[in-house]
């Protein structure tokens, strides 16, 4: 069984005064998320957090000199500890500089929880100074984004956040806070539970696929096993090996999925695709069955769609990739559910954009191709029992 990202254990919280400001509000629910550093650059509209922050002798702030280096930073602590990396930038411009980094996290699958300033409430949608409407601009990079405009509104806010950036496939949320909210007293509750209808991340393999996956490699001559950065974010390199070393199948590996296998192990063929080794290209160009799991099919592995992968098939089959919209006839017959993964469409709860567990081939979602044709997307967790049953 595949493990899910590591969650940092919540500190034990103190006796606190019941009524507390905005900022002192996001302080203990971070506290409470078990956030030992933060990565940012003050500016007018978060100065109150900062306030807050200056009081938090348990939460180490680390001053960067430009706002597009707190989120790099966040995506790099998230991927080196397992835990969620969390940056903050003031409104306007200090947000919009967090984008680059908050994209990054996007697309390979860091769990990290950005925290913005806003322009005070009454004068949001008014062309303020340093106003940006950050919410709207970070919709298609975040797996969730949130304008809080209820003080008492925080703990619940920062709870769902590192809830949603953790689980299923990790990936980026934002938390925007205006200057007043920051201000206004509360008496927050933070045992308040989320409610998030729309949000099923798929944590079981299906019987069915893991079966015909199985049956595939069984019967495969010449099978190979196409890893990616999925196998680290949810902590299966143990299981990837084992099925390796129990079958004697080839590894080939993605940029992102360096790591997921000791590359000196004598299966290992290390990376392939655009900068990969030759006899890594060879070896999945001339596969008759490819286990894919934890990627994406990246232009930059693939190529040109209808030269990957070239064995003959016996069937035709075209399916749509949801992602890009690109066809890739010998790829993709029939979609199932893979780990950790969500659509390209997104249900919308209240005014908030929820992105929620379906059918996106990402970190955690795996797909057999074989010989006939056929293909079937299996999630990485189902690894262990391939293995028992190849």
């Amino acid at each position: 069984m595949a493990r899910q990202m590591t969650a940092a254990k919540p500190s034990p919280s103190a006796e606190r005064p019941r009524q507390m400001n905005g900022a002192q509000t996001l302080v203990e629910a971070l506290r409470r998320e078990g956030v030992e550093v933060l990565f940012g650059h003050p500016g007018g509209a978060s100065l109150p957090i900062y306030d807050a922050l200056y009081d938090a002798q348990d939460i180490r702030h680390i001053l960067v000199r430009h706002e597009q280096v707190a989120a790099h930073a966040a995506v790099g602590y998230a991927r080196a500890s397992g835990r969620v990396g969390v940056c903050t930038a003031t409104s306007g411009p200090g947000a919009t500089n967090l984008i680059t980094g908050i994209t990054d996290a996007m697309m390979d699958s860091a769990p990290i929880v950005a925290i913005t300033g806003q322009v005070p409430r009454p004068v949001i949608g008014n062309d303020a100074f340093q106003e940006a409407d950050v919410t709207g601009i970070t919709m298609p990079i975040t797996k969730y984004n949130t304008l809080v405009m209820r003080a008492m509104d925080i703990p619940k806010a920062v709870r769902m956040a590192f809830y949603l950036a953790k689980t299923g496939r990790p990936g980026p949320v934002l938390v925007d806070i205006p200057r007043d909210v920051s201000q206004e007293l509360c008496e927050p509750d933070f045992d308040e539970d989320p409610v998030l209808p729309g949000y099923r991340p798929v944590v079981d393999g299906n019987p069915g696929q893991i079966a015909e996956a199985a049956d595939a490699l069984s019967a495969a001559e010449r099978p190979i096993v196409y890893a990616g950065g999925g196998i680290i974010s949810s902590g299966a390199t143990p299981e990837l090996t084992a099925l390796v070393e129990r079958t004697g199948i080839p590894v080939v590996l993605t940029l992102m999925g360096k790591g997921a296998m000791d590359e000196t192990h004598p299966r290992c063929l290390g990376m392939f695709g655009m900068h990969g080794s030759a006899f890594a290209n060879w070896a999945i160009n001339r596969a008759d069955v490819i286990l894919a799991v934890g990627v994406r099919f990246d232009d930059r592995v693939t190529g040109r769609l209808k030269d990957f992968a070239p064995t003959p098939v016996s069937s035709t089959s075209t399916s749509t990739r949801p992602r890009s919209g690109r066809t890739n006839r010998r790829t993709f017959l029939s979609w199932a559910t893979p780990s950790g993964c969500w659509p390209r469409s997104s249900r919308w709860c209240g005014r908030r954009r929820l992105r929620h567990g379906g059918n996106r081939l990402r970190s955690g979602g795996s797909v057999i191709r074989s010989a006939t044709g056929s293909a079937m997307a299996v999630s990485a967790i189902s690894m262990s029992a391939i293995c028992s049953t190849v």
